[in-house]
């Protein structure tokens, strides 16, 4: 029976080289002259530590730490910045963890999605990879395409296909 895994793995590699760009640019740029820029990646948590001075030059660090890794090719979506940065002293810090496999309550969205577009294809949770399979690859076909349509807010890959 011809099936599939949905999963949301960030490729550990490519992130580094992003951070490491990220660096070389803040370093280069003009408004940052002077300035303390601290960008850690904790490959271990698979977390992202931001030091700078104020607030718009965290959100302009952002911004380039987004733009950058679009440009190698990962998803915007892996980073979760829905926290709240803090002041410490006289910078503003900032952890942004990195989403990388398939939440629990996520994967039983992926597959409520799976299940109400009524196609032929059954979909398993393991661990944190969804597995599709149906009888025909058309229909495996037509599941990565609703995915694709469907905006969950994290980034999908669709890898392992068998028939």
């Amino acid at each position: 029976m011809p099936s599939f895994d949905i999963v949301s793995k960030v490729d550990l590699q490519t992130l580094d080289n992003a951070i490491n760009t990220v660096k070389k640019e803040i370093n280069n740029r003009y408004d940052f002259k002077g300035s303390p820029v601290e960008i850690d990646l904790d490959k271990k948590e698979m977390t992202l530590k931001l030091e700078v001075e104020t607030d718009m030059k965290l959100s302009q660090v952002v911004d380039v730490l987004i733009s950058r890794s679009m440009r190698q090719g990962l998803a915007a979506e892996i980073y979760d910045l829905s926290k709240e940065h803090y002041v410490s002293g006289k910078v503003v810090k900032k952890e942004v963890p990195v989403r990388n496999g398939i939440k629990q309550d996520d994967a039983k969205k992926i597959v409520k999605l799976i299940k109400d577009s009524g196609l032929k294809v059954q979909a398993a949770i393991m661990d944190d990879i969804v597995r599709v399979t149906g009888k025909k690859i058309d229909d495996l076909q037509d599941v990565i395409q609703k995915m694709r349509e469907s905006n969950l807010g994290i980034p999908l890959q669709y890898v392992n296909m068998k028939s």
